[in-house]
């Protein structure tokens, strides 16, 4: 007898998605709170980016549509953040393997600049990036954590293309 895979229906992939997000920020607040390592701006939004997409794979999971294009409608919703952080986590790799003399200099904290400039010039001076976020403070498998983001971001892109747009015939809804 053959057995088929279970599949596992929209509403639990979606729910997948936001327990690895959780995670995600779980590890970014022990990394902070516990192993003093103290974010970049280009860190905080990356984690910004991680916080909205746990938000949209959250409610694709509440919601749970039953139409293909309710499952496309959240799909497209979370690949934003989802891209958004991609772009964001790779900057920031870009920034970390610069040569030592074209790193940027560090520029002030990013609460001087919220009360300081408007937002999206807050915004722009973040993405170009400074000193503070070329260091690398940690490694796993000698791989920087932006590095490690830039995947994560990546696989939960790829998530999000098999849970909202990939058709399936055994679905469980």
């Amino acid at each position: 007898m053959a057995s088929k895979p279970i599949r596992a229906s929209f509403r639990i992939r979606f729910l997948l998605g936001f327990l690895a997000c959780c995670g995600l920020m779980a590890y970014a607040l022990y990394a902070e709170h516990v192993l003093r390592l103290q974010p970049c701006p280009l860190c905080i939004f990356q984690r910004i980016a991680v916080i909205a997409l746990g938000l949209m794979f959250l409610l694709g999971a509440v919601v749970g549509p039953k139409r293909r294009g309710g499952r496309a409608f959240f799909g497209v919703l979370a690949l934003i953040p989802a891209l958004a952080g991609v772009g964001i986590a790779g900057r920031h790799v870009w920034i970390q393997h610069l040569p030592p003399d074209q790193v940027p200099s560090c520029g002030p904290p990013l609460s001087f600049l919220r009360e300081t400039l408007p937002f999206m010039d807050v915004v722009r001076k973040v993405l170009t990036g400074d000193g503070q976020c070329a260091r690398i403070d940690w490694t796993f498998l000698g791989q920087s954590m932006p590095v490690w983001t830039l995947i994560c971001f990546v696989v939960l892109a790829i998530w999000i293309a098999f849970a909202a747009f990939r058709r399936d015939k055994w679905t469980f809804r």
